[in-house]
């Protein structure tokens, strides 16, 4: 069986990392202006507003600073966080930029750094941040259980431990002692498309990695099979060829809507929180349904719901994917298929997926 991942346990393993003492740990008075980094990727930034929702609850007069990229300003909305912009492109790029942002953590007053990215330049930062004299603490990743994962399929063990409970875990090292979050609430922003009438649902087919992308012919046919029973369909995408595929199923169904170039990220999340469903891969708009509580359909392929990278509240009946022995290959999906056909994602049909959905939204 899989190792059981108690609220402790990445903690006490990141304080021996950061040699510190439990006793060192409890002496230490709790942070008054916590930092936390996390620049990237896009999905695991968006699941760390669930992880401070749920220390602010718990201790409402701490400052808390979020260290992101200014994209990524839409997903702390309503959160009494503030911003430490980081140009991972520009002046940050570098380690010596990491040291450059160290100094304006410190004259901010940062008293405590929570790193829940743990990658070299977030490592820069912290030994900078720890030669100043201020404590830190790092997210256990715990990469060799996921590898063991991935070799046995998941078979045989329980789901690892949630990504956004390990970043609670990080807060948790430095002496908050708070509950796990719960579940984002349903909750409704302004909508980029004006009043709502019927049955809107999203649908988000692509993702960075082909292991995690629904194939095009089975998405065109899910494109028409939604088109044929909800009033409206939007259809999620980036630019290029995803920008293309959405914009000629807009061509060809008259309630289709492609949203690239239409709406920018805090409108996009906007829409989602108006939507009934979406569908979506292992990939943003899963992360962007979640912190709305808005109900997905989560289609999973070469990735599992159970290395900890799921929505964050997303029920098992939001789930869709194949039992196949093959599958998990990879933790981020990026690996290629040693078959060559992707078949994990052939296998879930456009029909099985259009019925999840109605399932989850009622029928009319």
């Amino acid at each position: 069986m899989g190792r059981k991942n108690s609220p402790g346990s990445g903690a006490s393993k990141s304080r021996r990392l950061d040699r510190e003492t439990p006793a060192q740990s409890v002496a230490r008075p709790l942070p008054r202006h916590l930092l936390v980094l996390r620049t990237s990727a896009m999905g695991d930034v968006a699941m760390l507003p669930h992880a401070l929702r749920a220390l602010l609850a718990a201790y409402p007069e701490l400052q808390v600073t979020v260290a992101t990229q200014r994209l990524f300003r839409p997903f702390f909305e309503g959160l009494p966080v503030g911003i430490l912009e980081v140009d991972t492109k520009g002046v940050h790029h570098s380690l010596r930029g990491m040291w450059r942002l160290a100094a304006e953590a410190r004259r901010l007053g940062v008293d405590a750094v929570a790193d829940v990215h743990d990658v070299l330049r977030s490592q820069a930062f912290r030994l900078s941040m720890r030669l100043h004299g201020i404590p830190t603490a790092h997210i256990d990743k715990d990469r060799a259980e996921k590898r063991r994962f991935i070799r046995c399929g998941g078979r045989g063990m329980e789901p690892l431990r949630h990504t956004v409970l390990r970043y609670c875990d990080t807060f948790r090292q430095l002496g908050f002692v708070f509950d796990d979050p719960r579940p984002a609430e349903r909750r409704s922003l302004e909508n980029p498309f004006g009043e709502k009438q019927g049955r809107w649902v999203g649908f988000a087919p692509f993702s960075a990695h082909r292991g995690k992308t629904y194939p095009e012919a089975q998405s065109r046919e899910l494109v028409r099979l939604l088109s044929e029973r909800f009033d409206r369909v939007f259809i999620h995408s980036g630019g290029g060829v995803e920008r293309a595929f959405a914009e000629e199923m807009e061509r060809i169904y008259p309630n289709v809507t492609a949203l690239s170039g239409k709406v920018r990220l805090d409108g996009e999340l906007a829409l989602v929180s108006n939507l009934d469903c979406v569908v979506a891969m292992d990939s943003l708009v899963m992360h962007l349904a979640a912190l709305v509580g808005t109900p997905v359909v989560s289609v999973w392929g070469a990735t599992h719901p159970g290395l900890g990278f799921l929505g964050f509240g997303v029920p098992a009946e939001g789930i869709v994917q194949a039992d196949m022995a093959c599958r998990p290959c990879s933790v981020f999906g990026s690996k290629p298929c040693r078959y060559g056909d992707y078949r994990c994602l052939t296998a879930i049909t456009p029909e099985s997926v259009a019925e999840r959905v109605e399932h989850l939204v009622g029928r009319p």
